[in-house]
Protein backbone atom coordinates (compact mmCIF):
# COMPACT_ATOMS: atom_id res chain seq x y z
CA UNK A 1 0.00 0.00 0.00
CA UNK A 2 0.93 3.30 -1.13
CA UNK A 3 2.14 6.08 1.92
CA UNK A 4 -0.63 8.47 2.63
CA UNK A 5 -0.76 12.07 4.29
CA UNK A 6 -3.72 14.00 5.84
CA UNK A 7 -4.54 17.54 6.42
CA UNK A 8 -7.94 18.69 7.80
CA UNK A 9 -8.89 22.38 7.01
CA UNK A 10 -11.78 24.36 8.21
CA UNK A 11 -12.48 27.27 5.96
CA UNK A 12 -14.71 30.18 7.38
CA UNK A 13 -15.01 32.15 3.93
CA UNK A 14 -13.77 32.18 0.32
CA UNK A 15 -11.09 34.05 1.48
CA UNK A 16 -9.89 30.55 3.42
CA UNK A 17 -10.80 28.93 0.66
CA UNK A 18 -8.50 30.94 -1.53
CA UNK A 19 -5.11 30.84 0.44
CA UNK A 20 -6.02 26.79 1.00
CA UNK A 21 -5.37 26.85 -2.96
CA UNK A 22 -2.69 29.04 -2.71
CA UNK A 23 -1.15 26.00 -0.79
CA UNK A 24 -2.09 23.29 -3.33
CA UNK A 25 -0.75 24.97 -5.87
CA UNK A 26 2.85 25.36 -4.53
CA UNK A 27 2.78 21.86 -3.93
CA UNK A 28 1.78 21.32 -7.89
CA UNK A 29 3.87 20.27 -10.44
CA UNK A 30 2.73 18.60 -14.08
CA UNK A 31 1.11 15.19 -14.06
CA UNK A 32 -1.16 15.98 -10.82
CA UNK A 33 -4.58 14.34 -10.03
CA UNK A 34 -6.50 16.42 -7.68
CA UNK A 35 -9.80 14.37 -6.96
CA UNK A 36 -12.74 16.88 -5.64
CA UNK A 37 -15.48 14.94 -4.40
CA UNK A 38 -18.51 16.87 -1.95
CA UNK A 39 -22.14 16.89 -2.40
CA UNK A 40 -23.83 19.22 -5.47
CA UNK A 41 -22.94 23.15 -4.12
CA UNK A 42 -20.28 22.11 -1.64
CA UNK A 43 -17.71 24.21 -3.35
CA UNK A 44 -15.80 22.01 -5.67
CA UNK A 45 -15.58 24.09 -8.47
CA UNK A 46 -14.94 27.01 -6.13
CA UNK A 47 -11.84 25.64 -4.98
CA UNK A 48 -10.99 24.84 -8.28
CA UNK A 49 -11.12 28.46 -9.27
CA UNK A 50 -9.19 29.39 -6.75
CA UNK A 51 -6.48 27.00 -7.32
CA UNK A 52 -6.47 28.11 -11.15
CA UNK A 53 -6.31 31.86 -10.50
CA UNK A 54 -3.62 30.64 -8.13
CA UNK A 55 -1.67 28.83 -10.71
CA UNK A 56 -2.06 32.13 -13.02
CA UNK A 57 -1.55 34.73 -10.66
CA UNK A 58 -4.84 36.61 -11.79
CA UNK A 59 -7.01 36.89 -9.03
CA UNK A 60 -9.62 38.16 -11.47
CA UNK A 61 -9.50 35.49 -14.22
CA UNK A 62 -12.05 33.60 -15.56
CA UNK A 63 -12.86 30.44 -14.27
CA UNK A 64 -16.36 29.35 -15.54
CA UNK A 65 -18.03 25.67 -14.42
CA UNK A 66 -17.32 23.16 -16.66
CA UNK A 67 -20.49 21.32 -16.13
CA UNK A 68 -21.62 21.43 -19.66
CA UNK A 69 -18.12 21.21 -21.66
CA UNK A 70 -16.94 18.72 -19.40
CA UNK A 71 -13.42 19.96 -19.62
CA UNK A 72 -12.02 23.19 -19.63
CA UNK A 73 -8.31 23.57 -20.58
CA UNK A 74 -5.99 26.59 -18.94
CA UNK A 75 -2.57 27.19 -20.45
CA UNK A 76 -0.96 28.61 -16.74
CA UNK A 77 2.43 27.53 -17.53
CA UNK A 78 4.64 26.02 -15.81
CA UNK A 79 1.68 24.17 -15.04
CA UNK A 80 -1.24 23.51 -17.38
CA UNK A 81 -4.40 22.35 -15.84
CA UNK A 82 -7.77 20.58 -17.38
CA UNK A 83 -10.47 21.19 -14.77
CA UNK A 84 -13.12 18.61 -15.81
CA UNK A 85 -16.54 18.16 -14.46
CA UNK A 86 -17.67 14.31 -15.01
CA UNK A 87 -20.87 14.88 -13.43
CA UNK A 88 -23.10 14.02 -16.59
CA UNK A 89 -20.59 11.15 -17.93
CA UNK A 90 -22.06 7.47 -17.07
CA UNK A 91 -18.62 5.78 -16.74
CA UNK A 92 -14.68 5.14 -17.73
CA UNK A 93 -15.55 4.08 -21.78
CA UNK A 94 -17.46 7.61 -22.41
CA UNK A 95 -13.89 8.89 -20.96
CA UNK A 96 -11.80 6.80 -23.66
CA UNK A 97 -14.01 8.30 -26.15
CA UNK A 98 -13.44 12.15 -25.33
CA UNK A 99 -9.36 11.03 -25.09
CA UNK A 100 -9.37 11.86 -21.54
CA UNK A 101 -5.67 10.31 -21.01
CA UNK A 102 -4.19 12.26 -23.81
CA UNK A 103 -6.02 15.41 -22.63
CA UNK A 104 -4.45 15.58 -19.61
CA UNK A 105 -1.19 14.62 -19.97
CA UNK A 106 1.38 16.54 -18.52
CA UNK A 107 -1.38 19.20 -16.64
CA UNK A 108 -2.41 19.58 -13.32
CA UNK A 109 -6.02 17.28 -13.29
CA UNK A 110 -8.81 19.19 -11.41
CA UNK A 111 -11.33 16.55 -11.24
CA UNK A 112 -15.16 16.91 -10.04
CA UNK A 113 -16.90 14.02 -9.67
CA UNK A 114 -13.78 11.47 -10.41
CA UNK A 115 -15.57 8.29 -9.41
CA UNK A 116 -17.05 8.42 -12.64
CA UNK A 117 -13.36 7.62 -14.20
CA UNK A 118 -13.68 3.94 -12.17
CA UNK A 119 -9.76 3.36 -11.19
CA UNK A 120 -7.94 6.89 -9.68
CA UNK A 121 -4.06 7.72 -9.92
CA UNK A 122 -2.44 5.82 -7.42
CA UNK A 123 -0.07 9.17 -7.19
CA UNK A 124 -2.78 11.36 -6.23
CA UNK A 125 -4.72 13.94 -3.99
CA UNK A 126 -7.82 13.43 -2.61
CA UNK A 127 -9.77 16.26 -1.41
CA UNK A 128 -13.19 15.98 0.41
CA UNK A 129 -15.62 18.97 1.03
CA UNK A 130 -18.42 19.17 3.10
CA UNK A 131 -20.61 21.95 4.46
CA UNK A 132 -19.79 22.73 8.09
CA UNK A 133 -22.82 22.67 10.12
CA UNK A 134 -25.02 25.74 10.79
CA UNK A 135 -22.86 27.63 8.51
CA UNK A 136 -23.66 29.14 5.15
CA UNK A 137 -19.93 29.84 4.37
CA UNK A 138 -17.97 27.51 6.09
CA UNK A 139 -16.03 24.74 4.50
CA UNK A 140 -14.21 21.72 5.79
CA UNK A 141 -12.12 20.11 3.53
CA UNK A 142 -10.57 16.47 4.30
CA UNK A 143 -7.40 16.20 2.07
CA UNK A 144 -5.88 12.74 1.78
CA UNK A 145 -2.22 12.74 -0.13
CA UNK A 146 -1.54 8.87 -1.85
CA UNK A 147 1.81 7.98 -3.31
CA UNK A 148 4.29 10.95 -4.40
CA UNK A 149 1.22 13.05 -3.32
CA UNK A 150 1.76 12.22 0.90
CA UNK A 151 4.83 14.27 1.11
CA UNK A 152 4.16 17.16 -0.81
CA UNK A 153 0.98 16.96 1.60
CA UNK A 154 3.08 17.11 4.27
CA UNK A 155 4.93 19.86 3.59
CA UNK A 156 2.35 22.30 2.23
CA UNK A 157 0.68 21.42 5.86
CA UNK A 158 3.92 22.20 7.67
CA UNK A 159 4.06 25.85 5.87
CA UNK A 160 0.67 26.60 6.84
CA UNK A 161 1.45 25.67 10.44
CA UNK A 162 4.42 28.10 10.20
CA UNK A 163 2.45 30.90 8.65
CA UNK A 164 -0.01 30.55 11.05
CA UNK A 165 2.06 30.63 13.85
CA UNK A 166 3.86 33.16 12.97
CA UNK A 167 0.97 35.63 11.96
CA UNK A 168 1.67 35.48 8.24
CA UNK A 169 -1.35 33.53 7.56
CA UNK A 170 -3.44 35.99 5.35
CA UNK A 171 0.14 37.72 3.56
CA UNK A 172 0.84 37.59 -0.08
CA UNK A 173 2.63 34.48 -1.12
CA UNK A 174 4.98 34.97 -4.19
CA UNK A 175 7.63 32.72 -5.59
CA UNK A 176 10.88 34.01 -5.80
CA UNK A 177 13.47 33.01 -8.16
CA UNK A 178 15.41 30.25 -6.83
CA UNK A 179 19.00 29.61 -7.00
CA UNK A 180 21.24 26.55 -8.46
CA UNK A 181 19.72 23.84 -5.39
CA UNK A 182 16.45 22.45 -4.83
CA UNK A 183 15.75 25.31 -2.37
CA UNK A 184 12.44 27.19 -3.47
CA UNK A 185 11.69 30.39 -1.99
CA UNK A 186 8.80 33.39 -1.63
CA UNK A 187 8.20 36.71 -0.23
CA UNK A 188 5.87 37.30 1.85
CA UNK A 189 3.79 40.76 1.86
CA UNK A 190 1.57 41.54 4.89
CA UNK A 191 -1.28 43.95 4.62
CA UNK A 192 0.09 45.93 7.62
CA UNK A 193 3.43 46.53 5.96
CA UNK A 194 5.46 43.22 7.20
CA UNK A 195 7.29 40.96 5.13
CA UNK A 196 9.41 38.23 5.28
CA UNK A 197 10.73 35.45 3.32
CA UNK A 198 9.93 31.73 3.78
CA UNK A 199 12.86 29.29 2.75
CA UNK A 200 11.71 25.26 1.86
CA UNK A 201 14.43 23.10 2.17
CA UNK A 202 13.72 19.68 3.22
CA UNK A 203 15.91 17.74 4.20
CA UNK A 204 17.67 16.17 1.14
CA UNK A 205 17.90 12.41 0.69
CA UNK A 206 21.32 10.67 0.09
CA UNK A 207 22.51 10.50 -3.47
CA UNK A 208 24.29 7.42 -4.53
CA UNK A 209 27.44 6.49 -2.98
CA UNK A 210 30.59 7.92 -4.66
CA UNK A 211 33.44 7.60 -2.61
CA UNK A 212 34.48 5.88 0.82
CA UNK A 213 30.82 4.98 1.32
CA UNK A 214 29.88 8.61 1.32
CA UNK A 215 27.44 10.64 -1.20
CA UNK A 216 29.04 13.71 -2.87
CA UNK A 217 27.06 16.16 -0.81
CA UNK A 218 28.47 14.53 2.77
CA UNK A 219 32.14 14.12 1.09
CA UNK A 220 31.93 18.26 0.05
CA UNK A 221 30.41 19.16 2.96
CA UNK A 222 26.96 20.32 2.07
CA UNK A 223 23.98 21.25 4.57
CA UNK A 224 21.67 18.38 4.08
CA UNK A 225 18.73 20.64 6.27
CA UNK A 226 17.97 23.78 7.25
CA UNK A 227 19.71 23.41 10.84
CA UNK A 228 23.13 24.94 9.44
CA UNK A 229 21.43 28.07 8.36
CA UNK A 230 20.10 28.68 11.66
CA UNK A 231 23.75 28.43 13.30
CA UNK A 232 25.07 30.37 10.63
CA UNK A 233 23.03 33.70 10.83
CA UNK A 234 22.32 33.64 14.63
CA UNK A 235 26.13 33.51 15.23
CA UNK A 236 26.75 36.02 12.33
CA UNK A 237 24.13 38.58 13.96
CA UNK A 238 25.56 38.18 17.20
CA UNK A 239 29.19 39.27 15.48
CA UNK A 240 27.19 42.42 14.33
CA UNK A 241 26.97 40.95 10.52
CA UNK A 242 23.58 41.46 8.84
CA UNK A 243 22.57 37.98 8.43
CA UNK A 244 18.34 37.45 8.55
CA UNK A 245 16.88 37.44 11.66
CA UNK A 246 14.83 33.90 12.04
CA UNK A 247 10.91 34.31 12.59
CA UNK A 248 9.78 31.00 13.23
CA UNK A 249 11.13 27.75 12.04
CA UNK A 250 9.92 24.06 11.36
CA UNK A 251 13.87 22.32 11.56
CA UNK A 252 11.81 18.96 10.82
CA UNK A 253 10.07 20.51 7.69
CA UNK A 254 13.23 22.24 6.79
CA UNK A 255 11.26 25.82 6.67
CA UNK A 256 12.32 29.25 7.92
CA UNK A 257 10.45 31.96 7.84
CA UNK A 258 13.08 34.91 7.75
CA UNK A 259 14.12 38.76 8.12
CA UNK A 260 13.75 40.18 4.20
CA UNK A 261 16.60 41.67 3.98
CA UNK A 262 15.73 43.52 0.42
CA UNK A 263 15.68 43.68 -3.02
CA UNK A 264 18.78 45.96 -3.86
CA UNK A 265 22.02 44.33 -4.33
CA UNK A 266 25.85 45.04 -4.46
CA UNK A 267 25.94 45.61 -8.55
CA UNK A 268 23.72 47.84 -10.99
CA UNK A 269 21.85 45.50 -13.59
CA UNK A 270 25.27 43.32 -13.78
CA UNK A 271 27.64 46.24 -13.48
CA UNK A 272 29.65 46.10 -9.70
CA UNK A 273 29.58 48.99 -7.73
CA UNK A 274 32.55 49.56 -6.50
CA UNK A 275 31.46 51.45 -3.15
CA UNK A 276 29.51 47.89 -2.51
CA UNK A 277 32.33 45.78 -3.43
CA UNK A 278 34.50 47.37 -0.99
CA UNK A 279 32.18 47.13 1.71
CA UNK A 280 31.45 43.39 1.41
CA UNK A 281 34.95 42.65 1.07
CA UNK A 282 35.51 44.90 4.46
CA UNK A 283 32.86 42.71 6.29
CA UNK A 284 34.94 39.69 5.32
CA UNK A 285 38.27 41.34 6.67
CA UNK A 286 36.50 41.94 10.14
CA UNK A 287 35.05 38.64 10.06
CA UNK A 288 38.63 36.43 9.91
CA UNK A 289 40.12 38.68 12.10
CA UNK A 290 37.83 37.15 15.07
CA UNK A 291 38.37 34.24 16.77
CA UNK A 292 35.41 32.40 15.02
CA UNK A 293 33.94 29.22 17.21
CA UNK A 294 33.83 25.49 15.75
CA UNK A 295 30.03 24.67 16.67
CA UNK A 296 27.44 27.17 17.01
CA UNK A 297 24.06 27.31 18.93
CA UNK A 298 20.61 26.24 16.87
CA UNK A 299 17.74 27.09 18.77
CA UNK A 300 15.59 24.40 19.41
CA UNK A 301 18.11 21.34 18.40
CA UNK A 302 21.68 21.67 19.87
CA UNK A 303 24.13 22.77 17.84
CA UNK A 304 25.53 23.07 14.02
CA UNK A 305 29.60 22.56 14.34
CA UNK A 306 31.06 23.41 11.38
CA UNK A 307 33.20 20.71 8.78
CA UNK A 308 36.95 21.52 8.24
CA UNK A 309 36.98 22.20 3.97
CA UNK A 310 39.89 19.49 3.93
CA UNK A 311 42.01 18.22 1.06
CA UNK A 312 39.08 15.36 0.42
CA UNK A 313 36.03 17.56 -0.26
CA UNK A 314 38.05 20.10 -2.70
CA UNK A 315 39.64 17.11 -4.18
CA UNK A 316 36.05 15.77 -4.77
CA UNK A 317 35.26 19.46 -5.96
CA UNK A 318 38.01 19.77 -8.70
CA UNK A 319 37.17 16.29 -10.25
CA UNK A 320 33.87 17.61 -11.85
CA UNK A 321 35.99 19.14 -14.30
CA UNK A 322 36.90 16.08 -15.53
CA UNK A 323 33.93 14.16 -15.07
CA UNK A 324 31.38 16.99 -16.36
CA UNK A 325 33.24 20.17 -18.23
CA UNK A 326 35.75 18.03 -20.38
CA UNK A 327 32.82 16.14 -21.86
CA UNK A 328 31.24 19.23 -22.51
CA UNK A 329 34.08 20.59 -24.08
CA UNK A 330 34.17 16.90 -26.08
CA UNK A 331 36.92 15.40 -23.88
CA UNK A 332 35.58 12.41 -22.29
CA UNK A 333 38.35 10.00 -23.00
CA UNK A 334 40.94 11.14 -19.91
CA UNK A 335 43.39 8.65 -19.20
CA UNK A 336 43.42 7.15 -15.78
CA UNK A 337 47.00 8.27 -15.19
CA UNK A 338 46.22 12.02 -16.45
CA UNK A 339 43.60 11.95 -13.29
CA UNK A 340 45.53 10.74 -10.76
CA UNK A 341 48.22 13.52 -12.09
CA UNK A 342 45.43 16.06 -12.08
CA UNK A 343 44.61 14.94 -8.36
CA UNK A 344 48.34 15.05 -7.38
CA UNK A 345 49.03 18.17 -8.39
CA UNK A 346 46.21 20.00 -6.69
CA UNK A 347 47.37 17.89 -3.40
CA UNK A 348 50.76 19.54 -3.52
CA UNK A 349 48.96 23.02 -3.92
CA UNK A 350 46.06 22.16 -1.51
CA UNK A 351 48.08 20.74 1.68
CA UNK A 352 49.65 23.80 3.00
CA UNK A 353 46.87 25.98 2.47
CA UNK A 354 44.50 23.60 4.11
CA UNK A 355 47.39 23.63 6.84
CA UNK A 356 47.10 27.37 8.05
CA UNK A 357 44.95 28.23 10.61
CA UNK A 358 41.12 28.36 9.42
CA UNK A 359 38.24 31.12 9.16
CA UNK A 360 34.56 30.51 8.41
CA UNK A 361 34.07 30.08 4.88
CA UNK A 362 30.57 31.52 3.69
CA UNK A 363 31.34 29.54 0.70
CA UNK A 364 28.81 31.68 -1.89
CA UNK A 365 29.67 35.25 -0.85
CA UNK A 366 29.24 36.81 -4.37
CA UNK A 367 26.85 39.29 -5.61
CA UNK A 368 23.52 37.26 -5.52
CA UNK A 369 23.51 36.60 -1.77
CA UNK A 370 24.88 40.12 -0.77
CA UNK A 371 22.09 42.86 -0.12
CA UNK A 372 22.46 45.94 -0.12
CA UNK A 373 21.16 47.32 3.25
CA UNK A 374 21.57 51.47 2.87
CA UNK A 375 19.54 52.06 5.91
CA UNK A 376 21.91 50.54 8.08
CA UNK A 377 25.70 51.84 8.52
CA UNK A 378 29.13 50.43 8.93
CA UNK A 379 29.37 46.88 8.36
CA UNK A 380 25.62 45.83 8.66
CA UNK A 381 25.48 48.08 5.58
CA UNK A 382 26.35 44.00 3.80
CA UNK A 383 23.47 41.67 4.06
CA UNK A 384 24.51 38.15 3.69
CA UNK A 385 22.30 35.22 2.42
CA UNK A 386 22.75 31.67 1.45
CA UNK A 387 25.50 31.31 3.89
CA UNK A 388 23.94 27.07 5.13
CA UNK A 389 27.10 25.26 3.26
CA UNK A 390 29.68 27.77 6.00
CA UNK A 391 32.55 25.38 6.68
CA UNK A 392 35.90 26.01 8.19
CA UNK A 393 38.99 26.47 5.49
CA UNK A 394 41.28 29.31 3.55
CA UNK A 395 40.68 32.76 4.25
CA UNK A 396 40.72 33.95 0.48
CA UNK A 397 38.04 31.64 -0.28
CA UNK A 398 35.47 34.28 0.22
CA UNK A 399 37.62 36.99 -1.04
CA UNK A 400 37.55 35.06 -4.54
CA UNK A 401 34.33 34.50 -4.82
CA UNK A 402 33.47 38.05 -4.22
CA UNK A 403 35.90 39.23 -6.52
CA UNK A 404 36.16 36.55 -9.30
CA UNK A 405 32.08 36.63 -9.73
CA UNK A 406 31.13 33.85 -11.83
CA UNK A 407 28.18 35.66 -12.94
CA UNK A 408 29.27 38.87 -13.85
CA UNK A 409 32.49 40.74 -14.71
CA UNK A 410 34.37 42.38 -12.33
CA UNK A 411 36.73 44.59 -14.04
CA UNK A 412 40.49 43.95 -13.18
CA UNK A 413 40.81 47.10 -11.74
CA UNK A 414 38.31 46.84 -9.18
CA UNK A 415 39.14 43.26 -8.31
CA UNK A 416 42.59 45.16 -7.03
CA UNK A 417 41.24 47.51 -5.44
CA UNK A 418 39.37 44.95 -3.73
CA UNK A 419 42.32 43.20 -2.59
CA UNK A 420 44.35 45.65 -1.57
CA UNK A 421 41.29 46.70 0.79
CA UNK A 422 41.02 43.30 2.50
CA UNK A 423 45.06 43.26 2.99
CA UNK A 424 45.05 46.36 4.23
CA UNK A 425 42.41 45.92 6.76
CA UNK A 426 44.32 42.45 8.23
CA UNK A 427 47.85 44.43 8.60
CA UNK A 428 45.86 47.11 10.44
CA UNK A 429 44.98 44.40 12.83
CA UNK A 430 47.87 42.09 12.85
CA UNK A 431 51.05 43.09 11.58
CA UNK A 432 52.45 39.86 11.12
CA UNK A 433 50.31 39.11 8.21
CA UNK A 434 51.56 38.11 5.29
CA UNK A 435 50.48 39.92 2.20
CA UNK A 436 52.76 37.51 -0.04
CA UNK A 437 51.38 34.41 1.32
CA UNK A 438 47.88 35.78 0.97
CA UNK A 439 48.44 36.15 -2.92
CA UNK A 440 49.64 32.75 -3.42
CA UNK A 441 46.11 31.28 -1.56
CA UNK A 442 44.12 33.69 -3.44
CA UNK A 443 45.90 32.06 -6.86
CA UNK A 444 45.60 28.95 -5.55
CA UNK A 445 41.77 29.01 -4.23
CA UNK A 446 41.03 31.31 -7.30
CA UNK A 447 41.72 27.91 -9.36
CA UNK A 448 39.99 25.67 -7.21
CA UNK A 449 37.01 27.47 -6.85
CA UNK A 450 36.54 28.35 -11.15
CA UNK A 451 38.09 24.67 -11.90
CA UNK A 452 34.96 23.57 -9.30
CA UNK A 453 32.63 26.15 -11.30
CA UNK A 454 33.53 24.73 -14.54
CA UNK A 455 32.03 21.52 -14.07
CA UNK A 456 29.15 22.42 -11.87
CA UNK A 457 27.98 24.98 -14.84
CA UNK A 458 28.58 21.96 -17.22
CA UNK A 459 26.80 19.44 -14.78
CA UNK A 460 23.38 21.94 -14.05
CA UNK A 461 23.60 21.60 -18.44
CA UNK A 462 23.90 18.23 -19.03
CA UNK A 463 22.20 16.19 -15.68
CA UNK A 464 20.13 18.96 -14.50
CA UNK A 465 18.32 20.71 -17.76
CA UNK A 466 19.89 23.75 -16.92
CA UNK A 467 21.52 25.54 -19.79
CA UNK A 468 21.38 28.79 -18.65
CA UNK A 469 24.27 28.28 -16.73
CA UNK A 470 26.31 27.71 -20.04
CA UNK A 471 26.82 31.98 -20.58
CA UNK A 472 29.21 31.97 -17.79
CA UNK A 473 31.71 30.02 -19.16
CA UNK A 474 33.79 32.19 -20.64
CA UNK A 475 33.81 34.41 -17.89
CA UNK A 476 35.15 31.14 -15.04
CA UNK A 477 36.93 30.41 -18.00
CA UNK A 478 39.30 33.52 -17.95
CA UNK A 479 38.99 33.67 -14.23
CA UNK A 480 41.04 29.62 -14.65
CA UNK A 481 43.36 31.54 -16.70
CA UNK A 482 44.72 34.39 -14.58
CA UNK A 483 44.76 32.48 -11.49
CA UNK A 484 46.84 29.44 -13.38
CA UNK A 485 49.38 32.55 -14.05
CA UNK A 486 50.80 33.01 -10.31
CA UNK A 487 54.54 31.20 -10.03
CA UNK A 488 53.12 28.71 -7.38
CA UNK A 489 50.78 26.94 -9.90
CA UNK A 490 53.29 27.17 -12.96
CA UNK A 491 53.38 22.64 -12.54
CA UNK A 492 49.26 22.92 -12.25
CA UNK A 493 49.37 25.29 -15.40
CA UNK A 494 50.99 22.65 -17.32
CA UNK A 495 48.28 20.39 -17.12
CA UNK A 496 45.84 22.67 -18.14
CA UNK A 497 47.52 23.60 -20.98
CA UNK A 498 48.36 20.04 -22.43
CA UNK A 499 44.31 18.50 -21.56
CA UNK A 500 42.15 21.88 -22.08
CA UNK A 501 44.86 23.33 -24.87
CA UNK A 502 41.96 25.40 -26.26
CA UNK A 503 41.78 26.92 -22.66
CA UNK A 504 44.59 28.99 -23.21
CA UNK A 505 44.34 29.71 -27.00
Amino acid sequence: MSRQAQWFVTAADEADTARLAISLARTATPGDFFALTGDLGAGKSALARALIRALAGDPALEVPSPTFTLMQSYDTSPIPVVHADLYRISGPEEMEVLGWDEAIEGTLALVEWPDRLGTLPEDRLDIQINFLSGSDTARTFALTGHGAMAARLDLARSIAGVLDRSGFRDAERRHLQGDASTRAYERLTHADGRDAILMISPKRPDGPVVRNGKPYSQIVHLAEDVKPFVGVADGLRTRGFSAPEIYAADLDAGLLLIEDLGREGIDAGGTPIAERYIESVAALAILHCQTLPVALPVAGDGEHKLHRYDLEAMSMEIELLIDWYLPHRGNSTLPASARQAFLDLWARVLRPVLARPPTWVLRDYHSPNLIWMQNRSGLARVGMIDFQDCVLGPAAYDVVSLSQDARLDVPDDLELQILSAYVRMRLAADPRFDAALFAAEYAAMGAQRATKILGIFARLNKRDGKPAYLRHLPRVERNVRRCLMHPSLRDLKAWYEAHLPDLFA
